[in-house]
């Protein structure tokens, strides 16, 4: 059982796989950080000087100035604005990832065989012999061609 596991995780597609997810992984922490610290910030400029990352709902009877108080303090919370992170984060890495694919698969699939032509040869009625089209007599028996 050792062996098939070694024979397994030795196969090139399981390496290739790890190196995927370590790869995938890496870009997942790019993108999050492209989205929290350079993206969100103008949109919330624009908005209003709102930092999405602060944005939440508290459930508690006392206020909050800010999510880390609340957090700090153990208050229920709904942290929509992570959330909007969050998906901004998603669909970023959604896209990437159609795109990537999309071009793969592209480049794999096969090529359409080129329509027929029109034929540029023809056969002699009396010896077989294939000829051009635009032939008038056949140049291997010299039979005078009619069609």
């Amino acid at each position: 059982m050792l062996k098939e596991f070694k024979a397994f995780v030795l196969r090139g597609n399981v390496v290739d796989l790890a190196i995927g997810v370590i790869i995938g992984a890496s870009f997942g922490k790019i993108v999050t950080s492209f989205v929290n610290d350079i993206l969100m910030p103008p949109i919330g400029l624009i908005l209003g000087k709102v930092s999405f990352a602060d944005l939440f709902i508290n459930l508690s009877d006392k206020p909050y100035a800010t999510l880390a108080q609340a957090k700090a303090a153990g208050a229920p919370t709904i942290n929509y604005g992570l959330f909007i992170n969050n998906v901004i984060d998603f669909l970023i890495v959604a896209a990437v990832i159609f795109f990537v694919i999309q071009q793969l698969f592209t480049r794999l699939q096969k090529k359409p065989a080129p329509a027929p032509s029109e034929p540029t040869t023809k056969e002699c009625n009396h010896c077989f012999s294939t000829i051009s089209l635009k032939a008038t007599r056949c140049p291997h028996c010299t039979s005078v061609l009619n069609d």
